[in-house]
């Protein structure tokens, strides 16, 4: 299958007709990061560019009322890619869109403008920002229960591992979409994997990130199996993670980079990690969303739930990989809270956000802290001023729903409608009697 590079609506007409595609796929989400699509026929794509396309607004999450419904879907032709999943005759194709308001202004809540205006200012200071996510997913026997398929663990070899096939088709798929793997592997837990793309730039990265989203789950479902990014659905196991590499760059130079530093840190680079340190309690309801996400940021699993910093040490939030002498361009910052289950496009610009409100306000860096945190007391922990992620969603949304910052980067609107969603998720989970209440309770009360 062609992998295409189209600047503008003529590519894309160009392959439409060329390739004999039958239908094209619009791509957009909603304000929790759920793809939404609706498909129209190559005989429509010129006034799509021209135009847009219009859809019913009030009937998406966190979009707006059933009075001003009327939105509009722009299709960006840079995105342009034959799905992989459809048949190669007659193919299907998917753009991503930019959505906008009747009037042809951007709409507050589409998350991609979100991250764009986000990007803009990193440009407007002089930077390019690069992500490379590492999204963690299970394969289970089916979306009704969390029957796993094999009992592999990290890095095991097949027979343990038993989803290679499944992983293969999944990375032939994405590099047929323009997407580059670097790294596939079985994860730590049963039936858990790990397949790495390598980085971009940060809205090509989340449009290839929720376009690995969709790959991996139809790929599953042609091997007959059901992939999930839900974060934590096995007891007792590893969750699942989404690790994110990022740096800035000023031209070709990576900004994080100081030869000069005894870690090979410049001064914007420990700006951007303080920045993301102190401002971490505010966005993780946006990198950690669910009710279930919580479950995963714990103690003793991998999850790193304390505020700090290492270079060496995986228990601390933030991660500076070590530097390999000739390798300036790959000095990054890894942030290993966020989950895969995030809306990418939201989680990217408050990360981005944070960093660049370090180093716009010369955030001071402490020094980092290399022992393994999980093992501290509490008297430790408090002595070296290490402090905790939000416990669980409810204290993520207040968290969130104070910060003046998150509502900068997010707009009034959105802040708005995640607070408003979340509050509701919560409550309708607090309400819910356990099994494991039931078990406990029910036989001594």
């Amino acid at each position: 299958m062609a992998v295409f590079n189209c600047k503008n609506a003529d590519d894309v007409l160009r392959a439409v007709k060329d390739y004999n595609v039958s239908f094209i796929q619009f791509w957009f989400i909603d304000v929790l990061g759920v793809l939404k699509s609706f498909q129209i026929s190559p005989r429509e794509l010129e006034n799509a560019f021209e135009e847009g396309m219009g859809f019913d607004g009030s009937s998406i999450t966190g979009f707006t009322k059933i009075q001003e419904s009327d939105m509009v879907a722009f299709p960006d032709p840079s995105t342009f890619q034959l799905v992989a999943w459809r048949p190669s005759d007659r193919p299907v194709a998917r753009l991503f869109c930019d959505v906008k308001n009747p009037d042809g202004t951007p709409f507050a809540a589409d998350s991609r403008y979100v991250l764009k205006r986000m990007l803009k200012k990193a440009a407007d200071l002089g930077y390019t920002y690069y992500v490379g996510p590492e999204l963690e997913f299970f394969l289970f026997a089916n979306s009704t229960e969390p029957k796993i398929l094999d009992h592999g663990g990290y890095f095991d070899a097949p027979p343990r591992d038993l989803a290679n096939d499944v992983r293969r088709d999944i990375n032939f798929a994405l590099e047929s979409m323009g997407v580059a793997v670097e790294y596939s592997h079985h994860e730590v837990a049963p039936s858990q994997h790990e397949i790495d793309l390598r980085y971009q730039e940060g809205l090509v990265m989340a449009d290839y990130a929720q376009t690995y989203r969709v790959v991996v789950k139809e790929v599953a479902r042609k091997h007959g199996c059901y992939a999930t990014f839900m974060p934590k659905p096995l007891f007792g196991e590893n969750g699942s993670g989404m690790h994110c590499h990022q740096s800035l760059f000023r031209g070709s130079k990576n900004a994080f980079y100081d030869v000069t530093d005894p870690y090979h840190l410049s001064a914007e680079g420990k700006s951007f990690i303080a920045g993301l340190l102190r401002h971490a309690p505010e966005f993780t309801l946006i990198t950690n969303q669910w009710v279930n996400s919580y479950k995963r940021l714990v103690p003793g699993y991998e999850a790193p739930v304390y505020i700090a910093w290492a270079r060496r040490n995986r228990s601390a939030l933030v991660r500076v990989p070590m530097y390999k002498p000739g390798k300036e361009s790959a000095t990054r910052i890894e942030l290993r809270s966020p989950d895969p289950a995030c809306n990418l496009y939201l989680s990217f610009a408050a990360m981005l956000g944070a960093g660049l409100k370090g180093i716009e306000e010369g955030y001071t860096l402490e020094e980092p802290i290399e022992e393994n945190i999980f093992k501290m007391t509490d008297e430790e922990m408090l002595e070296k001023g290490v402090t905790s992620l939000p416990g669980s969603l409810r204290e993520a949304v207040d968290h969130l729903e104070k910060s003046e910052f998150m509502r900068e980067v997010l707009g009034d609107h959105l802040h708005a409608a995640l607070v408003e969603n979340k509050k509701a998720e919560w409550d309708a989970y607090r309400t819910q009697v356990t099994e494991w209440e039931i078990e406990r309770y029910l036989p001594i009360l």
